[in-house]
């Protein structure tokens, strides 16, 4: 079984990876970021690395990918492969921050990737609000994440909006972390876990 959990920066992915993989009793595969070498750069200058840190996050979740279908255990997944394909990299072209050429040829790439993969079983989109995601970003404190502009921030909450609305891959839950406080509130997880378990029984 393979649940993913997608959402904007600051949305609580790794936070909610990490509880519902303890809840289960399930491996996490988290997201990349603490051994990336290209996030610093993109964040002082996103033009210059743009292309180059989206082809590291395609390889990295492809390989992740790959790996928990061929291992056929039941996993936690931290953001999923589409979230670069139709939100970060489509985001960046439409910013003028990658070349119309870089942007055709990740996306050529991300389309014979996408021949190869499964989707997950279950995926889990954390909607939030700009307000909310500034606050959680702040909380954590990365550097790097400092110079996170508001409106880039807009920017991906449209895209995400405009994708989930489309998603048609496999069974969907939406869970509005602007009302519902995971991180700090028990009864607000034991809700998310309830409607998890509703999902999965429907898998199984």
């Amino acid at each position: 079984m393979h649940i993913a959990i997608a959402g904007n920066i600051g949305s609580g992915k790794t936070t909610l990876t990490e509880l519902l993989s303890r809840h289960y009793g399930w491996e996490p595969h988290f997201e990349d970021v603490d051994e990336n070498p290209y996030l610093d750069d993109f964040y002082a200058e996103m033009q210059r690395w743009s292309f180059n840190l989206q082809i590291y996050f395609l390889n990295s979740r492809f390989r992740q990918v790959v790996d928990i279908r061929r291992n056929n255990r039941n996993v936690v997944q931290d953001r999923t492969i589409y979230e670069d394909a139709f939100i970060f990299a489509p985001n960046l072209h439409a910013m003028g921050l990658m070349t119309s050429r870089d942007f055709n040829n990740y996306s050529a790439l991300f389309e014979l990737m996408d021949g190869f993969i499964q989707a997950p079983d279950l995926l889990i989109y954390l909607r939030a609000s700009v307000p909310t995601l500034v606050g959680q970003i702040q909380k954590r404190g990365r550097s790097y994440e400092t110079s996170i502009r508001l409106d880039y921030l807009q920017r991906l909450n449209e895209r995400y909006e405009a994708w989930i609305s489309t998603y048609d891959k496999g069974r969907l839950l939406v869970i509005d972390v602007d009302h519902n406080h995971f991180p700090e509130s028990a009864e607000d997880l034991g809700e998310i876990i309830s409607r998890v378990d509703a999902e999965l029984n429907g898998l199984f």
